[in-house]
């Protein structure tokens, strides 16, 4: 009763306890365990003068977007049909997560609100600038304008400072500490403040030394993820920031998000506008006659205490990063054209295939996280779809089986995504079982009672010990999401399936001994070309 009578008093009985449990009470750094990257397709420019041109071009796409966002225009998002709670658009543009020496919180400064924000931060070489991107009320800059302006700021901050962002990759808590203690200073909390009230953070970076081919996918996912460490751009960061846009050389870009806010699918169609508006740019910038207001420094007062712990968190993402291992392809044999083809669905069978391909390393199955999306009602975050099932371990096994004829396969095949797909649709109509149980225990403690008997048994802690964390973002742009493994011992694996090919992003830690990115990246591509085979094989045989 506990909690129908918590959703009789609340517009959503669960969205105020999962920001909480999942994202503001979480101790963890939000760099790798928490904060995903999105990884844009890669740019055509080649020096500081394209990357700058580039980067005024995504600052425009980002205010043009804004534009719906703040008229209240945006089309609504649909789900078969139906449509979706548009709540979490409205939380990404001018919001921050803030730390606390125990538990965080959110601010959020609408363009309803009172003074709302018209301006931008800008980190580069560690410094950060806050530029006003508006000009006589709510006129934004032009994209030559906004040119002008980031050449003016990488002119002005060509030296390094002390890395005062990589602050924000710490440990929650003892980020928490050291925010309150710089807070009391008085310069300090004014820069706070500009930094959380802006619409977002541009972060320009440096230079990365030279990779080959193969690896510079890797290498770009390492730079949006955690930003490649302390002597590189990890301090170029602010990672409380809701939304940070990184262009970096060489055509490398993307963003990271905090995720607090929002899922995927509102930060995918910000990116899909804001690239198309990118693409669609045919002008070059043009010299600007009107006289610009300079970004304004944010420049930090620094004592002591302060300055010894930014060292320590240079050593502890240092540590972090070394521990992570991550692997970016796109598999090309096929997209999900080939899979509806043969009328099943690309989640689905993407799902499958990565159990099998974990199966072929460890000889089981596991505890598996799929998102699935509670946007259907108001408020709505996410639930679990539980991508491992009794239907996919059969055909996992069979898998293993010589003895299987093709056709007893594929119908294994198909009825392990069947199972996915009933699965994932009970999920999104709020009748999956994660959330419910965690409302039970959530409740069991709020009036000082005993969790249930069932959560603290082996088999309920295995089934939540998700060894497989992963999440599908489609995005019309060819782009790719990635995030680290939510368990010591698992993996993080994120798709974007294109017509014609997957993107995939997986990771793993180095410090546990039995996974490895590389391996399950390995397995996973061999994985869906057998699955590929089967069907073709079958579809030939029923031709016969």
């Amino acid at each position: 009763m506990g909690l129908i009578e918590r959703s009789k008093k609340l517009d959503n009985w669960l969205s105020q306890w999962w920001l909480d449990h999942a994202y503001l009470n979480f101790r963890e750094p939000v760099i790798i365990h928490s904060s995903p990257a999105v990884i844009f397709p890669q740019q055509s420019y080649t020096d500081l003068d394209g990357q700058l041109k580039f980067a005024a071009s995504v600052v425009a796409g980002i205010l043009d977007f804004k534009v719906m966002v703040d008229n209240q225009s945006l089309p609504v998002d649909k789900l078969g049909g139906s449509p979706l709670c548009m709540y979490q658009y409205y939380k990404i543009l001018s919001s921050c997560r803030i730390p606390g020496s125990r538990k965080d919180s959110i601010v959020t400064h609408p363009a309803d609100g009172p003074d709302p924000p018209k301006h931008i931060v800008v980190a580069h070489n560690y410094k950060f600038f806050s530029l006003e991107v508006y000009k006589d009320g709510w006129t934004p800059l032009t994209r030559s304008e906004i040119y002008q302006q980031l050449c003016d700021i990488v002119n002005r901050s060509q030296e390094t400072s002390a890395p005062v962002g990589i602050l924000t990759a710490e440990n929650r808590n003892t980020w928490g500490k050291i925010y309150n203690q710089m807070n009391k200073d008085r310069t300090n909390r004014a820069i706070f403040s500009e930094i959380q009230r802006s619409i977002f953070v541009l972060c320009l970076d440096e230079k990365i030394s030279s990779l080959p081919k193969e690896e510079f996918d890797n290498e770009v996912g390492r730079q949006l993820l955690h930003g490649g460490g302390s002597e590189l751009n990890s301090g170029n960061r602010w990672a409380d920031k809701t939304l940070q846009f990184i262009v970096g050389p060489n055509g490398a870009c993307g963003l990271q998000y905090e995720h607090a806010p929002a899922e995927g699918p509102p930060i995918a169609t910000l990116l899909d506008h804001t690239l198309t508006y990118c693409d669609n740019v045919c002008e070059d910038v043009a010299p600007v006659d009107n006289q610009l207001t300079p970004a304004k420094r944010l420049k930090f007062n620094l004592i002591p205490d302060v300055k010894e712990a930014i060292e320590n968190a240079k050593i502890s993402i240092d540590s972090m990063i070394e521990d992570l291992e991550l692997q970016i392809f796109k598999f090309k044999l096929f997209g999900k054209d080939f899979v509806k083809a043969n009328k099943l669905s690309p989640d689905g069978f993407i799902q499958v295939a990565l159990q099998l391909a974990y199966f072929k390393i460890y000889g089981e199955s596991c505890a598996t996280y799929e998102s699935a999306s509670l946007r259907r009602y108001q408020l709505g975050r996410t639930d679990t779809i539980r991508s491992c099932s009794t239907d996919s371990d059969l055909f996992l096994r069979a898998m293993a089986d010589s003895d299987k004829s093709n056709s007893e396969l594929v119908r294994l095949m198909r009825q392990a995504v069947e199972s996915h797909k009933e699965y994932t649709n009970m999920a999104v109509f709020g009748d999956g079982i994660d959330r419910h149980l965690l409302g039970l225990k959530l409740m069991a403690i709020e009036w000082g009672w005993n969790v249930p008997d069932l959560m603290m048994d082996t088999a309920y802690n295995i089934s939540t010990h998700f060894k497989l964390s992963t999440s599908q973002v489609p995005a019309k742009t060819d782009s790719t999401l990635t995030f680290g493994p939510v368990v010591p011992d698992g993996f993080g694996v994120c798709y974007n399936p294109k017509s014609k090919h997957i993107n995939f992003a997986v990771s793993a830690f180095n410090s546990s001994p039995s996974t490895s990115s590389m391996t399950l990246s390995l397995k996973l591509t061999e994985s869906l070309a057998e699955m590929q085979n089967i069907l073709v094989q079958g579809s030939m045989s029923a031709k016969l």
